[in-house]
């Protein structure tokens, strides 16, 4: 997995699987939202997405009152997201 950011924009190319890329995601988004209200967030082709991001991104929305806005690139994701009740808490569309 990787991870390029640019002003308020994370994009994620490859699988999200591991503990590590959890705990880079975060670090790159803590990063961003310093001065941020809102992010936008690119998953290119990961088919999946683990449960403790899941649990990160909804500490943004709903503790944190960060406006998340996702791009999912893999229709199995944004198939896993409205299963999970996720699309609108995320503002998830296909890219």
């Amino acid at each position: 997995m990787e991870i390029a950011t640019s002003s308020n924009i994370i994009t994620i190319t490859g699988n999200i699987k591991s503990i590590s890329d959890f705990q880079n995601i975060k670090s790159s988004i803590d990063a961003l939202i310093i001065g941020e209200g809102s992010i936008i967030i690119n998953i290119k082709d990961s088919i999946s997405i683990t449960s403790s991001v899941i649990g990160y991104f909804n500490k943004l929305v709903l503790k944190d009152k960060i406006n998340i806005q996702m791009k999912i690139g893999n229709s199995q994701l944004m198939d896993l997201l409205q299963d999970l009740n996720l699309v609108k808490v995320f503002n998830a569309r296909q890219a």
